[in-house]
């Protein structure tokens, strides 16, 4: 994946400004590139950009989002940080591997806990996250429900799995 950097300021009126200062290619890593198309994606609440390496003429896609309020997460260790859609999405990959679940899926399933998070505009528990993310997997996939809570609930047997299949099976 190509990195891209970021100038962020915050106005006196609390408002957030970000202007991307270069997008690096993922190919060549270099920094001169050319924007081919931008359209409005989901549901308007981000920017997506088609871009063209000038050196090595390699195509790829970059999203803007707009971050006006940063989402504190509280751990279980009891410390904060911020909300990261992309460990979710990271999650969802690992559990859904080998899996017929659409990376369209995955992402939406995210956009969808990062707009509920927001929505309550105050710190959610990571386990709240965890228990969110289960239930949206569930409805796409429950052989990867049961990997994604292998993970997050920390299964140390064969018992703890045939007790979340057989919460599967009730359901």
């Amino acid at each position: 994946m190509g990195s891209v950097l970021f100038e962020i300021s915050i106005s006196h009126r609390d408002r957030l400004n970000i202007s991307v200062l270069s997008v690096r290619c993922p190919s060549c890593e270099s920094n001169d590139d050319r924007v081919i198309d931008s359209r409005s994606c989901e549901e308007g609440s981000a920017i997506r950009r088609r871009r063209e390496c000038t050196q090595c003429l390699n195509r790829f896609t970059t999203f803007e989002r707009i971050d006006d309020y940063v989402c504190t997460i509280e751990k279980r260790s009891g410390s904060r940080e911020a909300f990261s859609r992309d460990k979710i999405i990271a999650g969802v990959l690992a559990a859904a591997k080998n899996r017929p679940v659409e990376l369209h899926q995955i992402e939406e399933l995210a956009s969808e806990i990062e707009e509920s998070i927001r929505e309550l505009n105050q710190p959610v528990s990571s386990q709240a996250i965890g228990v969110r993310v289960l239930e949206k997997l569930r409805e796409i996939d429950d052989v990867a429900s049961v990997r994604f809570s292998s993970v997050y609930n920390d299964f140390s047997d064969a018992s703890d799995f045939e007790r979340e299949v057989d919460l599967l099976s009730r359901e």
